[in-house]
């Protein structure tokens, strides 16, 4: 069985991290606030587009690694 492409998985990790940004970005906005720590949109925005690109990174370079290691015979 061969494993899943190089593209496909930036594509999955690219939907998995918009989702999860959104999801971000809206927690930061109102559990940060809730916890006593101000932040405006702009903070956090950039601080989601931070943990995005780590977060992009770290998804695809895992999904290739378990994709190496489930293909091999």
């Amino acid at each position: 069985m061969r494993g899943q492409t190089r593209r496909a998985s930036l594509v999955e990790a690219l939907v998995n991290i918009v989702a999860g940004s959104a999801l971000a970005f809206a927690l930061n906005m109102t559990v940060l606030p809730a916890l006593g720590v101000g932040i405006t949109a702009a903070q956090s925005l950039a601080a989601t587009a931070a943990f995005t690109v780590a977060s992009l990174a770290r998804s695809y370079a895992l999904r290739r690694l378990f994709n190496y290691w489930s293909t091999r015979t």
